[in-house]
C-alpha cells in the first residue's frame, strides 16, 4: 500500500555533495513523520536525520550535524536529504522511512528507528 522510493545515491569524492530524494505513494504524505537511516557493512543501522509531520522539528545524528539537512515538500510527496562535505565514513546504504503514527519525539523515534514503512535503499559511496 504505502511505498517509498529513494534516489540520488552514487559515487562521490570526499568533500563532495549529494542530494537524496524519497517519494512516498499510497498514503497521505503530510501525515507521516519521515526519516533517513543508513547502514554500513559491519555496523548497526543508524538514524541519520528525521523530521516531524506535526511541527517540522528535526533531528540529526551527531555524526552528520552541520553537514546534512533534511527537508520535505508536501506538494511533491518527497523528503530530501542534502549531504555536504561528505566523508568516506558516510559510505552506506541509505534508507528512507515513514511512521504511520507518532510514538515519541522525533529524536527518540529516529534513534530507535520506530518507523513503519521502509524503502529499498540507495547506495552512497564516498571514495578516498
Amino acid at each position: 500500500q504505502v511505498q517509498l522510493v529513494e534516489s540520488g545515491g552514487g559515487l562521490v569524492q570526499p568533500g563532495g555533495s549529494l542530494r537524496l530524494s524519497c517519494v512516498i505513494s499510497g498514503g497521505t504524505f503530510s501525515a507521516y513523520d519521515m526519516g533517513w537511516f543508513r547502514q554500513a557493512p559491519g555496523k548497526e543501522r543508524e538514524g541519520v536525520s528525521c523530521i516531524s509531520s506535526s511541527d517540522g522539528s528535526t533531528y540529526y545524528a551527531d555524526s552528520v550535524k552541520g553537514r546534512f539537512t533534511i527537508s520535505r515538500d508536501s506538494a511533491k510527496n518527497t523528503v530530501y536529504l542534502q549531504m555536504n562535505s561528505l566523508k568516506p565514513e558516510d559510505t552506506a546504504l541509505y534508507f528512507c522511512a515513514a511512521a504511520g503514527r507518532v510514538r515519541a519525539t522525533v529524536q527518540t523515534m529516529c534513534v530507535r528507528g520506530d518507523y513503519d514503512y521502509w524503502g529499498q535503499g540507495t547506495q552512497v559511496t564516498v571514495s578516498s
